[in-house]
């Protein structure tokens, strides 16, 4: 049937048809003038969901653990403190962690939440996951100072610290991860739309790792000096997993601490210092992060090694002896982040890495790490900690409960 309206006259006595007609051959020329092939076999759109898409892939949220915890860490991570409004009591609490446990529930599942004025952004959850945390004020506030962990609050001071309020403390901790970072922005607007009737945001920060697909799974991840950070990492098959990171008594029983610590990296000096004096200073190889005594990544670091002229191959300031304790039990779970933010006063960069940790108890592991860490660790000369949180992750709730729960 004849489209009447490509017959009605164009500009200059032209019929629509020929407009049309004439467009298509000056396309064809085109084509020619690049390459025909080129064109003629683009993709079209409807063949691009024949590929194998990461955007649908869920974490199931309930659970005996929040899910945040263990899975294998996404690319992108938000982490919110919030304080808690004057008039926020026990019974607020309850119900905005409520209200917080559905709309999460729902889109870690890719679900829009109940109030989502824009359910087309919930359809693709790219494992997304929403970890809850405590802080000292609200656990008092809910239960009474007595249900407060002793490791729960302010870390002891170090000497390396140059701590900013803009990053440090915080009544209530929100973890938005996934795979898409547009996934983690709407996660969390439509969470603090949950949370202003109770809690005022004290302070967001951003971070990341590599893009999904980018390098092949469980490839352990580099901070922004180009080190291999986080090699020596309990796994969650290990035999003593769940005594390193679950707490084992009371409302925290299957929860877990997280230390949250903003670590400012001074790129700009780092740059000035050789290859060999940054291997020495970390204790491994930049390459592959292997130990200075190995050549695999996982290999054992050799602390007695010594060199021609009798000196550790291993520095004692490197930062891999540092950390490391002959008690097993002094032990963590990092997860950390990088952070890349503008840069301020005449620099390039402003940019470093979000250490995030869990650990069953933060006094018994935690901190006996950090003190050597203060003490002596060349590191410290490229690095300065800038905000620092503790918070208690209570653990996870069956469908129908909400976190928190086993508190209230």
């Amino acid at each position: 049937m004849t489209d009447p309206q490509a017959e009605q006259p164009a500009a200059g006595g032209l019929t629509r048809r020929r407009l049309l007609f004439g467009g298509a051959v000056a396309g064809l020329g085109a084509a020619a003038a690049i390459g025909a092939d080129a064109v003629l076999a683009r993709p079209r759109a409807d063949d691009a969901v024949a590929e194998p898409l990461n955007g649908s892939l869920t974490v199931p949220f309930y659970g005996a653990h929040q899910a945040g915890v263990t899975v294998a860490p996404q690319a992108h991570t938000t982490l919110i403190a919030l304080d808690l409004h004057p008039d926020t009591d026990r019974d607020a609490i309850r119900r905005m962690l409520r209200v917080l446990t559905d709309d999460a529930a729902r889109l870690t599942q890719g679900v829009a939440a109940l109030a989502d004025s824009e359910p087309e952004l919930a359809v693709v959850p790219a494992r997304l996951t929403v970890t809850v945390g405590f802080g000292a004020e609200l656990v008092s506030r809910a239960a009474g100072t007595e249900a407060r962990p002793a490791w729960l609050g302010a870390l002891p001071a170090f000497g390396i610290d140059r701590l900013e309020d803009a990053w440090s403390g915080g009544d209530l901790l929100l973890q938005v991860a996934a795979d898409d970072a547009f996934t983690v922005a709407h996660a969390v607007r439509m969470l603090l739309k949950d949370t202003r009737s109770f809690a005022a945001v004290r302070w967001t920060q951003t971070g990341f790792r590599r893009a999904y697909g980018s390098e092949n799974n469980g490839t352990t991840m580099r901070n922004l000096f180009g080190q291999v950070d986080g090699t020596v990492n309990p796994a969650p098959s290990d035999d003593d997993f769940g005594d390193l990171v679950w707490c084992r008594e009371g409302w925290l029983a299957g929860g877990t601490s997280v230390v949250v610590r903003r670590i400012h990296m001074d790129l700009d000096k780092w740059d000035r210092l050789d290859r060999g004096g940054r291997e020495q200073s970390v204790g491994r190889y930049l390459s592959n992060g292997a130990p200075l005594t190995g050549t695999a990544e996982h290999d054992e670091p050799d602390f007695e090694a010594t060199t021609a002229i009798g000196f550790p191959v291993i520095p004692e300031f490197s930062h891999v002896r540092r950390s490391r304790s002959e008690n097993t039990a002094e032990r963590i779970y990092r997860r950390g982040y990088n952070y890349d933010d503008a840069p301020t006063g005449g620099g390039i960069s402003n940019s470093g890495l979000l250490f995030v940790s869990h650990q069953a108890d933060v006094t018994r592991q935690f901190v006996p790490i950090q003190k050597r860490l203060d003490e002596l660790d060349l590191l410290n000369e490229w690095t300065v900690p800038i905000g620092s949180a503790v918070f208690a992750l209570p653990p996870g709730c069956a469908e129908g409960g909400y976190i928190g729960d086993t508190l209230l």
